[in-house]
C-alpha cells in the first residue's frame, strides 16, 4: 500500500493559497515570496491566527480544494502505479481546523475525480503513521519526521521548505513512480489487481 499526501504532493496548495491571499490584498501573486519554511507562510507576513483566516477564506470562499492545480504528471503517474497493482491510499490532514469539514471533504473528493486521480481509499487523518501503509510519500518536514520516528518508510516529495530532510527524495512524479516500483520489486510487496472500470472510456489524467 502506498500512502499519498495531497497538498504539496498531488495538488499545488501553495499557488492556490497565494492567489487567494493576493486577491484579498489587491496585489500581484508574484509579489508573495516563495515558501521557504513549512507552516503558517511567515514569508507573507502571516502568523498562526492570520494563516487560519487566510486558509479559511481560501477553502470556504475560493474553494481551492476543488480548483487548485494538480502538480505535473501526478494523474498519469498514479495510473501507472495502479495498473502495476499498487494500492493507493490518499492520506491528508486537511481537517486541520474545527470548521468547514463538509466543504473540505466534498471538494477533495470532487478534485480527485476532476483530476482523474485513481485511488482505493481516502483518509482524513493527522496521525498518518497509524494508517500502516508500506510506503508513504509526503512533503511536510513534521510529518516525514513523525513517520520515520514510527519506523515507516517514506519518500520525501521535493519542496523548497523540506531541503534539510534526508532522502530518499523525489523531485517529480516520474522519478517518484520509478522509485515506488523499484521499492515494490525490492521488498516484494503484495500488489492488488488494477482498478476495475478504469479503461479509456472513463478517462485518465
Amino acid at each position: 500500500m502506498l500512502g499519498v499526501d495531497l497538498d504539496g504532493v498531488c495538488g499545488d496548495y501553495t499557488s492556490a493559497l497565494r492567489r487567494s491571499v493576493a486577491a484579498r490584498r489587491g496585489v500581484d501573486p508574484a509579489s508573495l515570496a516563495e515558501q521557504r519554511t513549512f507552516g503558517t507562510f511567515s514569508e507573507w507576513g502571516l502568523d498562526a491566527a492570520t494563516f487560519e483566516e487566510a486558509h479559511r477564506a481560501a477553502v470556504v470562499e475560493d474553494r481551492i480544494f476543488r480548483t487548485m492545480p494538480a502538480l505535473p504528471g501526478v494523474a498519469d503517474a498514479l495510473w501507472r502505479l495502479s495498473d502495476a497493482g499498487v494500492w493507493i491510499r490518499i492520506i491528508t490532514h486537511r481537517l486541520l481546523f474545527n470548521w468547514a469539514h463538509e466543504i473540505t471533504a466534498a471538494d477533495t473528493a470532487a478534485w480527485l475525480e476532476l483530476q482523474r486521480i485513481p485511488y482505493r481509499d481516502l483518509c482524513f487523518i493527522g496521525d498518518k503513521p497509524t494508517v500502516g501503509a508500506d510506503l508513504y510519500v509526503d512533503d511536510s518536514p513534521r510529518m516525514v519526521g513523525a513517520l520515520r520516528e514510527a519506523g515507516r518508510r517514506v519518500i520525501v516529495f521535493d519542496q523548497p521548505y523540506n531541503q534539510d530532510l534526508a532522502g530518499p527524495r523525489a523531485t517529480d512524479w516520474e522519478q517518484l513512480t520509478d522509485m515506488v516500483l523499484a521499492e515494490v520489486e525490492e521488498r516484494r510487496l503484495q500488489t492488488a489487481l488494477p482498478l476495475d472500470g478504469a479503461g479509456p472510456a472513463v478517462g485518465r489524467g
